[in-house]
């Protein structure tokens, strides 16, 4: 279905595309509904940097009072850089390097979320030299299905990511022999792009039994990060602009009950800044072939790839045309035939030079960016700022 949408289009003519465009005043009620909700628990929010790390998005996400979810020693320093305090930064991630441990005990960030038992024990040993302690969490699989794309289910026994739950007890074990390490928690992460919302509840219930089968150890767990992983509605991003945030934290607050003792934490990446951020492109030809028409757009996987990543679907806009529908696969000038965003699809008829937006774009889309063909980078813009 063709959208209209409020998008400066005689401003975008002077600007040299592909580029990324983000609406400002979107992410700022984003992130003002996000922390209402989360507030409303008493819950912590770290935003997954890996979402998005431009530095100015990352500064507006700062200003809100989120903390950072980091997942390299990069984002580390981009999180430090746009002036996140390191007691709200989380490093997680399933193969840390040693520079990248030894540059979160540096900063003194709040924790890092462990994946192993061999990342365990390289971090107490990295922290010993430097004669510090380090806080972590353990990462668990919870055997949770979460229904989504396979490349981003991530809480399962096949996934490489988290500690498997009948491996737990004994990293638990483990860490009396670590005394540079010390237990302030739990983490968790089922997947991204959840809908279906039901998963978050099962999780809920499997945190519940670990535990309580903790606490016949002998543990108790300070801090609760049940990850991230809601998702945002990329077929109608005007009709939904911003997730469900009352529903999705009203599941844990109705579903996990919280101890005296313990802080509740969520790592919200693409709800966050999905829907703000749309790629900005220009027709380069409109090629009619014997059963097709395609589109070729100077856009392509080099700018947007979730589409060959992911199978992702994008709602495109052609934002310069008002004809009648014709069909269209709309694909990018990439030598791969992989370079497709989207195939048979209704848009007004379409010539050389329109402008065509691809939506919800914000998220996984300028942070996955390359320079495959020697191509240049996308420039980005901002609604306050053209």
């Amino acid at each position: 279905m063709y959208m209209k949408t409020n998008f400066p289009t005689e401003m975008f003519q002077n600007l040299q595309t592909p580029f990324y465009y983000y609406d400002t005043e979107l992410l700022n009620r984003t992130l003002q509904s996000a922390m209402t909700e989360a507030n409303r628990y008493g819950y912590h929010l770290h935003y997954a940097v890996k979402a998005n790390a431009n530095s100015r998005v990352l500064e507006s996400i700062r200003a809100a009072g989120l903390g950072a979810d980091c997942v390299s020693g990069g984002e580390i320093q981009a999180a430090v850089d746009a002036g996140f305090s390191a007691d709200k930064i989380v490093f997680a991630g399933v193969g840390k390097a040693d520079w990248e441990i030894n540059l979160g005990l540096d900063k003194d960030i709040f924790c890092f979320n462990v994946e192993s038992l061999p990342e365990l024990q390289v971090i107490d040993a990295l922290a010993a030299a430097k004669g510090r302690t380090a806080c972590v969490a353990l990462r668990v699989n919870p055997e949770v299905d979460a229904h989504t794309h396979a490349h981003i289910t991530t809480g399962k026994k096949e996934n490489k990511f988290g500690i498997n739950l009948d491996q737990l007890d004994g990293v638990l074990d483990s860490l009396a022999g670590l005394p540079h390490v010390r237990l302030i928690g739990l983490h968790f992460h089922i997947g991204s792009q959840l809908l279906d919302l039901e998963p978050f509840r099962a999780l809920c219930g499997r945190v519940r039994e670990l535990q309580a089968n903790l606490e016949k150890r002998g543990v108790q767990v300070e801090n609760l990060n049940f990850g991230g992983g809601l998702g945002i509605d990329y077929a109608q991003p005007d009709a939904h602009p911003i997730p469900d945030f009352g529903t999705y934290f009203k599941i844990f607050h109705d579903n996990f009950p919280v101890q005296p003792h313990q802080q509740i934490h969520f790592e919200p990446g693409r709800s966050i800044v999905g829907q703000c951020g749309a790629l900005i492109s220009k027709v380069l030809y409109v090629k009619e072939g014997s059963e097709k028409r395609f589109v070729i757009l100077d856009a392509g996987f080099t700018e947007l790839i979730r589409p060959a990543l992911y199978q992702a679907s994008h709602a495109i806009q052609n934002l310069t045309s008002d004809k009648k529908e014709v069909i269209y696969d709309v694909v990018g000038p990439i030598c791969e035939s992989s370079d497709c965003f989207a195939k048979d699809i209704p848009l007004p008829e379409t010539q050389r030079g329109d402008l065509i937006a691809l939506r919800s774009a914000g998220a996984y889309g300028e942070i996955m960016a390359s320079q495959y063909n020697c191509r240049q980078l996308p420039a980005a813009y901002f609604s306050d700022l053209l």
